[in-house]
């Protein structure tokens, strides 16, 4: 389990996370460099951030493999913004799963795509070139990972995630109410003793 030192900050995911997954690749390779991957899908964005560069494309050029942004939320970045044009236009134009538009910004340049990643998804996500790939091969990977909205990848690891911290949480609730009763016990034993009380 990684404890995240730093708080999060809108648009500075990367500065947070980045060291921590490049730990991992540089673990992967010296301790099963088979299992190192072609590509990586990162929960966030990649040229589609306010910068220009998002988690993927830290990631990417860090490691030197192909990384693809795969977000959930809409950024609001450079003219493109959660409007009714921006809703009409997933409903008018994200009608079966491998659907998508592009998110173009205020100077015209297209920083990612809205994918509607399944049949049964009706939310798009948003997905964004990172390091070494093209905007068309990253849209037609993240839709051929996906059986829900999310990019299995993505899931698969939000899932055990969540399953781990939950564990974690039980294990360290269980570890405190174990001291305090230590420390209640040896309070009253404290308190009996200094009052002369069998």
């Amino acid at each position: 389990m990684v404890r995240l030192t730093a708080p999060y900050v809108a648009g500075f995911l990367a500065f947070r996370e980045t060291p921590f997954l490049m730990e991992a690749l540089r673990r992967l390779e010296r301790n099963r460099p088979q299992l190192l991957p072609q590509v990586v899908l990162v929960d966030g964005n990649g040229l589609f951030h306010y910068r220009e560069f998002g988690l993927a494309c830290h990631l990417g050029v860090l490691s030197g493999i192909p990384c693809v942004g795969v977000a959930k939320n809409l950024l609001q970045v450079q003219g493109v913004t959660k409007s009714e044009e921006h809703q009409s236009q997933i409903s008018a134009l994200l009608l079966k799963g491998g659907d998508s538009f592009p998110l173009t910004a205020t100077s015209g340049r297209v920083l990612g795509k809205a994918l509607r990643s399944s049949d049964t998804s009706t939310k798009p996500v948003y997905v964004s070139v990172g390091h070494r790939i093209s905007l068309d091969s990253a849209v037609r990977l993240t839709h051929s990972c996906c059986r829900y909205r999310v990019p299995e990848p993505i899931r698969q690891v939000g899932t055990h995630a969540h399953a781990r911290a939950r564990t974690h949480a039980r294990t360290h609730a269980r570890t405190h109410a174990r001291t305090h009763a230590r420390a209640r016990t040896l309070a009253a034993a404290c308190t009996h003793t200094e009052t002369g009380s069998p």
